[in-house]
């Protein structure tokens, strides 16, 4: 992974500069055109994503899912979690199969569209993240052998405009470490919800992405709506009762993301304090499996 760079597959899907209303009749054309290829009336894999207020984000991920090159029959579908904005505007003018989902919060948009979906493979997407042109081939292969239930994938931010790469290529450096630290005891936690996938069944049979204290979009650290339970690690948890995770190392298949939600808690070297002191605590935890709170 470059220091300094972003991949050059991402160039085309940035659309530098441009809200959606900036987009020229050709280049809506070409979106609606690529999006038509994965609506497939009998899909194999369902590409799910949960969208509130993404107007001037949501086509950007759509561009790049819509790039994949892919054997699979695929349908993409949004789940409109009671937008304010001009989501749906964006949705409908684009050809994207989505649907409301009035009741607030990410768990219940992920829900609904784990009701909805129709593929026997699920991926979960968020709507500020850019996916690699072979990402849904490298996130299915592993689910069609053995025993592996769900996969789940790496990840990189992109830098605010105005920001260099440095500060968010050692958080991910550091957030690279805990994942290896906890896939053996406490696995779930390195499993998110804008890059996972599974089998659909198994995902419906157990539980789903139902949880106690249902999460915002942003989700602050410190704020008084912070909730520690995320509806990604309650369906990791749920989908190890049935066979194992998979982590996709393939580069090929890391995504991009928006580090707004490291914006939210204060900064990147904020987040990474939060997260220092937060993680920090719990080393032996996830060493040995033995909750340091009993």
């Amino acid at each position: 992974m470059d220091i300094f760079n972003l991949p050059g597959w991402i160039e085309q899907h940035l659309y530098t500069n441009k809200k959606f209303d900036d987009l020229t009749p050709a280049e809506i054309k070409e979106l609606q055109n690529r999006i038509r290829r994965f609506r497939d009336d009998k899909p194999e894999v369902s590409v799910v994503i949960p969208a509130w207020n993404e107007e001037n984000n949501i086509y950007r991920a759509l561009s790049s899912i819509s790039a994949n090159r892919t054997k699979y029959k695929v349908e993409i579908v949004v789940i409109n979690n009671n937008s304010t904005d001009r989501t749906q505007l964006v949705l409908d003018t684009l050809g994207v199969r989505n649907y409301l989902q009035p009741e607030q919060g990410t768990p219940h948009a992920r829900q609904m569209g784990l009701a909805m979906a129709r593929g026997k493979y699920h991926l979960c997407a968020d709507s500020d993240t850019f996916y690699p042109p072979d990402w849904i081939d490298l996130m299915v292969e592993p689910m069609r052998h053995n025993d592996i239930v769900g996969v789940y994938g790496r990840y990189s931010f992109i830098p605010p405009e105005g920001h260099g790469r440095m500060g968010l290529w050692f958080y991910g450096k550091v957030t690279g470490m805990l994942i290896r630290v906890r896939k053996r005891k406490r696995e779930f936690l390195n499993v998110l919800g804008f890059n996972m996938g599974f089998i659909t069944q198994v995902g419906r049979d157990t539980g789903g992405f139902n949880v106690k204290q249902v999460r915002k979009f942003d989700n602050a650290a410190g704020s008084d709506y912070f909730v520690d339970e995320a509806e990604d690690g309650v369906m990791a948890v749920n989908l190890k009762t049935r066979g194992r995770l998979k982590l996709v190392t393939n580069p090929r298949a890391r995504v991009y993301t928006s580090p707004r939600r490291l914006m939210y808690d204060g900064g990147i070297w904020q987040a990474f304090k939060n997260r220092f002191r937060s993680q920090g605590g719990k080393l032996g935890e996830y060493i040995t499996g033995n909750d340091q709170k009993k």
